[in-house]
């Protein structure tokens, strides 16, 4: 009789989930993946079925990397409208085979796996693409994104400054509290002088504009998951030099790159491979989707770190 998968809830995930351990994991599945068939990452672009009724969205997001020896997907519903509830817009689960059989090895909360490999991500092209000096980080939208993003780039950059806004400003007040930063009543506000912005709002229309970035700033653009959703203008789009998780995915699913239609230069994983170049003195956008080798390898992290700690 075969083992009952290991099931591993959101408090569980919390704890072994590190983000320091995380970024480098994710850097290293960024590289592999834009190495094509030599860095062994299997992943077609998600297949998305709309709730129209509940104005929801059904992603499947499956992957496999010979390299990590691990296989699985993510199964993630968004459901903009949950935020007037009080509840989560992306409910998330992931599921773990084991590659040599394709038995279920674990299944687990992926609420807090999505929040953090996105943010590893972001913190992974700040890495590369944040001007040599910097000062200012400003946050665009004060959700669980806008918090695990501050976690993650604070891995990467000491920053002086950092400026938040939210279109709810009890929100924004809410997070200034817990990390310390200044709110600001525009988003031109927050943005002004800062040397690292994130956008990461449930915005279908830009919130960004070109005329407020300061010219060589660096821009993680996280929301707008949608082909008819823009976080950036097209303006700011077309006059910076942008990165992309997934070629494949930004031309079907980015509504920034796709309505903008400014060009893409490279994928984040060209830079870990070194394969081309990060231009610090430019304006610089890193338009993150997410990508289901991010799941799957931070899923086996917290897997293996689960199963040592708990002893299952």
């Amino acid at each position: 009789m075969a083992n009952l998968p290991t099931y591993i809830g959101m408090e569980s995930v919390r704890q072994v989930l590190k983000m320091e351990d995380l970024i480098p994991v994710i850097e290293k599945a960024m590289g592999n993946f834009s190495k094509g068939e030599e860095g062994g990452v299997v992943q077609p672009v998600r297949a998305v079925v709309p709730v129209k009724e509940h104005k929801g969205f059904l992603g499947s997001m499956p992957s496999y990397s010979s390299q990590d020896n691990v296989l699985g997907t993510k199964l993630i519903c968004l459901y903009p409208s949950n935020a007037e509830k009080g509840l989560q817009t992306h409910l998330g689960t992931i599921v773990l085979f084991e590659p040599s059989d394709g038995s279920i090895k674990s299944i687990m909360d992926g609420e807090v796996i999505t929040s953090m490999r996105t943010a590893a991500a972001s913190a992974v092209a700040t890495k590369y693409l944040a001007p040599k000096e910097f000062k200012t980080l400003c946050i665009l939208g004060a959700g669980e994104q806008a918090r695990s993003h501050y976690q993650a780039l604070h891995q990467i950059c000491n920053f002086q400054e950092v400026k938040v806004w939210s279109r709810t400003l009890s929100r924004a007040q809410e997070f200034a509290r817990e990390y310390k930063s200044k709110v600001c009543e525009t988003a031109q506000e927050a943005a002004k002088d800062a040397d690292v912005i994130v956008t990461v709002t449930m915005s279908t229309t830009p919130i960004l504009e070109h005329s407020w970035v300061k010219p060589g700033a660096h821009i993680n653009c996280v929301g707008a998951c949608r082909p008819d959703w823009q976080e950036l203008s097209s303006e700011l789009m077309q006059k910076s030099v942008v990165y992309v998780d997934s070629r494949e995915a930004a031309m079907k699913e980015s509504g920034d790159v796709l309505i903008s239609k400014a060009e893409i230069y490279a994928e984040i994983g060209d830079l870990v491979n070194g394969t081309k170049e990060a231009f610090r003195d430019k304006t610089t956008v890193f338009k993150s989707l997410g990508m289901a080798v991010e799941d799957i390898v931070s899923a086996k992290l917290v897997h293996d770190k689960y199963v040592q700690e708990s002893g299952k």
